[in-house]
């Protein structure tokens, strides 16, 4: 079981170079959390113009065959501020909320986190977690 961040399921849904890695998490059971859920929806309907009833009925079908949209708890929460709070650095770790609460549902969960984020990696891993690298757009991995 993998904990997916929003570049994963986006990439999948674009058919982006992290797409097939993607596919491969997803034959396992995966877990989003509902903040990651949010970003997938507001960035494929805002910057990529779909049909919003298009993209519930992809995560819908992607839940279907196994990803869970988990709920972020008040506990998951004040977890992510707390990361975002002790790692955030305009340059240096550029990690949004967004990506704290990835990090923060694969660390409560002691689950991988699969990202192509360089900064989310290096905070999953500065944590004690465990990062299932994906490739970029540009087809670079996260630094090990």
């Amino acid at each position: 079981m993998t904990v997916l961040d929003a570049f994963a399921v986006l990439a999948f849904l674009r058919d982006e170079p992290a797409a097939s890695a993607v596919q491969e998490l997803l034959r396992a059971p995966t877990v989003l959390s509902a903040v990651n859920a949010t970003e997938v929806v507001d960035q494929l309907v805002r910057v990529y113009g779909r049909d919003p009833n298009d993209v519930h009925a992809d995560v819908a079908l992607l839940e279907h065959t196994g990803m869970t949209v988990s709920p972020v708890t008040a506990a998951l929460g004040l977890a992510a501020g707390h990361l975002r709070a002790r790692h955030y650095h305009r340059q240096a770790m550029a990690v949004s909320l967004a990506d704290c609460t990835a990090a923060a549902t694969a660390l409560a969960l002691a689950l991988p986190l699969a990202t192509a984020d360089p900064a989310l990696a290096t905070l999953v891993r500065r944590e004690g977690g465990v990062v299932s690298g994906l490739p970029d757009s540009q087809c670079r991995f996260p630094q090990e």
